[in-house]
């Protein structure tokens, strides 16, 4: 298959890869793509938000799958024009899109749909912001309505520094101040063609910068998967799995179905297990970084399959993907400053070193070629995923491939996947 994957990160690095695994003779394409992901595959340059020019070098060059990786070229529309031009597309439309793109959006869906989410509170102004923060009390919860790249939410038990968040945002348009919730936190992804979904497996990521999850909100520090601690509530994932499905998933893409936006790609579900039960704290509308990192290398069943599958409308009536029952731990390596002002243009070398490991593979994000040497180009640089027969295993792998790559000023979390191995 001719297939296009847009997108420069980590996680459009382990889409490849997952793709390349297949040994199906695939000609991939990447638009734009980094370092890494040019060494594997033809990267074009590309503006995946202009969905005109994407779709005319989609019909030009034969593309018989387009899958989109993040989210800015979802909100603009990417998908609508090459759908119109009869090509399969994995990723919702600009409509659908819209339950990533607005929380307001997202908690209507949920709130019309049934699905059990945190009670939120509309604020258009700084007087409505701090009148819901004394409303819903400490913790606070401050969310921005629209994108903010994993920067938007802030959790605090401190009211000034909620109310500096809400006043920060509410330059860029309304905010929603939530309900705390209390518990585990679970990433479940979902395919859907729109009508059907089919799980994949979960996994947990790590959104503060620093160890004993302390230090700001980012775009994730790491991630695990499988999570075996789900026995101890459900008896077992496939358990946890069908309940999320049946009280999240499936409302949700039916409600968008009725609406007249239907939802083909991937239903990032971003959970939270409560004394209460399963709440949701937020939907995505693409594959999750860094949690695709954990999840697609335990893959069995061949992604491309899966992903045409939605894209086409195909998911009804079939079986569940097979996973490898290994484990699967991912380490982001960031830029010093990272998040608020990351360092860039710093040499990055052992990268070569570390992909030699056994189960060792170094994914790719904020990295390019300046006169031969690899360099950072933001602030999450890399991730370096590994799997082994079990945690213990895997995390070291991770944390041993880690080692042998140097970045001046680089950081990274210690404790990914500790709390499992333990």
């Amino acid at each position: 298959m001719r297939i296009l994957v847009l997108g420069s990160g980590a996680r459009e690095h382990a889409i490849i890869t997952a793709l390349l695994a297949e040994r199906a003779g695939h000609v991939i394409t990447c638009a734009p793509g980094n370092s890494g992901i040019a060494a594997v595959v033809e990267t074009v340059s590309l503006d995946p938000t202009n969905g005109g020019l994407v779709a005319e070098y989609a019909n030009e060059n034969g593309i018989e799958l387009v899958v989109v990786g993040p989210e800015a070229p979802l909100i603009a529309g990417v998908a609508d024009p090459i759908r119109t031009r009869g090509i399969a597309v994995f990723g919702p439309s600009r409509a659908a899109a819209q339950l990533e793109g607005s929380k307001a959006f997202a908690k209507r869906i949920m709130e019309v749909a049934g699905v059990p989410t945190g009670r939120p509170v509309y604020a258009g102004t700084l007087a409505e912001a701090e009148a819901a923060l004394d409303e819903l009390g400490a913790p606070y919860v401050v969310k921005a309505d629209g994108l903010a790249a994993g920067k938007g939410v802030i959790v605090t038990e401190d009211r000034d520094a909620a109310l500096e968040h809400a006043r920060y945002w509410l330059q860029h348009g309304p905010v929603v101040v939530e309900e705390f919730l209390d518990g585990e936190e679970v990433s479940l992804f979902f395919l859907s063609d729109g009508h059907d979904v089919v799980p994949l497996s979960p996994a947990q990521d790590s959104k503060r910068l620093l160890d004993g999850d302390l230090g700001p909100n980012t775009g994730g520090m790491g991630a695990y998967s499988p999570l075996p601690w789900l026995a101890d509530h459900w008896g077992n994932e496939e358990a946890f799995v069908a309940e999320v499905t049946e009280l999240v998933a499936l409302p949700t893409i039916r409600r968008l179905e009725h609406e007249g936006t239907p939802f083909v790609g991937l239903l990032y579900c971003g959970l939270i297990v409560t004394e209460q039960g399963v709440r949701v704290i937020e939907f995505n509308a693409r594959f999750g970084d860094p949690e695709t990192q954990v999840v697609l290398p335990r893959l069995v069943t061949p992604l491309s399959e899966l992903l045409f599958q939605a894209a086409t409308g195909q998911l009804g009536g079939r079986a569940h993907p097979e996973f490898h029952p290994h484990a699967g731990v991912t380490v982001v390596l960031a830029s010093e400053g990272y998040p608020e002002n990351p360092m860039t243009g710093r040499r990055l070398t052992g990268v070569d070193e570390a992909e030699a490991l056994d189960g060792v593979s170094v994914l790719h994000a904020a990295t390019a070629t300046l006169d031969g040497d690899l360099v950072a180009t933001g602030g999450r640089v890399l991730s370096v995923s590994a799997v082994g027969d079990d945690f213990a295993e895997a995390r070291a792998r991770a944390y041993d491939g880690l080692s042998r790559i140097h970045l001046d000023g680089g950081q990274f979390r210690t404790d990914i996947a500790a709390k499992v191995v333990r």
